[in-house]
């Protein structure tokens, strides 16, 4: 599916122009195109500093922030790649701990694009190749790159010789892309591991782990297994890791939802099975409170759209759209919202998604659903997603937007409510922008 970037800086905004005109307008695998574009640009790619390298379905943008995080604490700077931008296309590229200036990005857009016009290369692989050239150029002691869609065939997985993997939570997504059952999504994963590089996972059931075992095994990688050569788990209000350098007693993570402690886990058990950087525990203990993630069960506490809603309401934003996802969300809810709150819910999905197994996986919220539109993709229709959810037994109907949404909550009075906004993280970002909210 196409991205659709725009930029309030002018000379940014004609690049890309130039990059929806040259691309193919949608998401195409391989590692032809960005080799060709490596080899045109000299190669970026062998010139970074040590690369985290994190794949997964949910989660993986997660672990880069606490990786950056934690890197950050000790006092050491990080280059970081991730996908998508919810508000700046400049969200992608973090150069050193700070966003992309526009005055860099335009002139770097135009260098890739005009030394790879005619390669047909997709707008994440031009974005790739930006971020490469942009970290090959300015110091850091290290890079975190989170993988775009896949492992095996995705640009980020031109770098040759990464310092670390980590594979984060599995789920079923993008099956038009990576296989319709979860076992071949995870040998999609699996496929950043590289010869005699440590890669660190998570625990699968026993056929997804088969599967895993035997990519990294004709990768030749060394593997890493949660419950094996390490272990973590969140209990008595603290995050308990151990592993054969003894054993760390952590907080819990500042961002919301009980699946962070994993996520958490992860980044720690990449940091210390990598030798490149000396990280101390206090580094990573104070990772956890400084790690931030925005649209992930984000609490908004201020701006446009909070105070649309009665004072004590309570927005929060999330860009989970798949049914791992919904899962995740669903729990959460459960959990955080008392039984004799009102609970409102304004989702919106791109039309690839599987909306029926969303919000089945939710379970049953006591929520209140207002179907929008996701502007600028192709999205199921509202209307249509307000029948899904009856079919699952959720009250819905369908609105004109996020902002007719909030309007239609605040009309209804008393108990003020908890609202989430979610479902696509292209409708976070949307929903970030009008809050007035600022990433930096």
């Amino acid at each position: 599916m196409p991205d659709h970037a725009t930029s309030t800086d002018p000379a940014v905004q004609a690049q890309l122009d130039r990059l929806s005109l040259l691309s193919p307008g949608a998401d195409i695998l391989g590692l032809d195109r960005i080799g060709q574009l490596m080899e045109r640009l000299g190669h970026p790619e062998r010139a970074l500093p040590p690369v985290f390298h994190v794949a997964g379905t949910n989660g993986k943008g997660s672990t880069c922030a606490y990786l950056r995080a934690a890197i950050e604490a000790s006092g050491m700077s990080a280059h970081v790649f991730t996908s998508p931008h919810l508000v700046r296309f400049n969200e992608r590229i973090r150069i050193a701990g700070e966003l992309i200036a526009d005055d860099e990005l335009a002139p770097l857009l135009a260098e890739v694009l005009e030394a790879g016009g005619d390669i047909g290369a997709s707008f994440f692989e031009v974005t790739t190749a930006a971020a490469l050239l942009a970290f090959s150029r300015a110091p850091a002691d290290a890079c975190i790159i989170e993988v775009g869609l896949g492992g095996r065939l995705d640009a980020t997985n031109i770098i040759p010789t990464p310092l670390i993997c980590g594979v984060a939570q599995l789920g079923l997504d993008h099956q038009s892309f990576l296989g319709d059952t979860i076992e071949e999504i995870a040998g999609e994963k699996a496929g950043i591991a590289k010869p005699g590089v440590p890669i660190v996972t998570l625990h699968y059931p026993a056929t997804v782990a088969n599967r895993i075992g035997q990519a990294i095994d004709a990768a030749g990688a060394t593997w890493h297994v949660k419950g094996g050569s390490w272990d973590a788990a969140a209990y008595q209000n603290r995050l308990h890791y151990r592993d054969a350098q003894g054993k760390l007693d952590l907080p819990l993570p500042g961002l919301a939802g009980h699946h962070q402690a994993m996520n958490a886990g992860l980044a720690v058990a990449m940091i210390r099975h990598q030798d490149a950087l000396a990280i101390p525990g206090s580094a990573l203990r104070a990772a956890m409170g400084w790690a931030d993630w925005p649209a992930r069960l984000q609490h908004l506490r201020g701006g446009a759209l909070v105070e649309q809603l009665p004072p004590g309401s309570e927005l929060w934003i999330d860009g989970g759209h798949n049914p791992s996802a919904g899962r995740v969300i669903g729990d959460f809810l459960r959990g955080h919202v008392a039984p004799d709150r009102p609970l409102h819910i304004i989702l919106g999905l791109l039309e690839n998604k599987d909306a029926a197994g969303f919000l089945a996986a939710m379970g049953q919220v006591h929520a209140r659903f207002h179907m929008v539109p996701v502007p600028g993709h192709p999205f199921h229709a509202p209307g249509k997603l307000a029948e899904i959810a009856g079919l699952a037994g959720l009250r819905a109907a369908p609105a004109d937007d996020i902002g007719n949404a909030i309007n239609a909550i605040s009309a209804i009075g008393g108990t003020p409510p908890v609202v989430l906004i979610g479902g696509s993280l292209y409708l976070a970002g949307r929903a970030l922008e009008a809050n007035g909210t600022v990433i930096d």
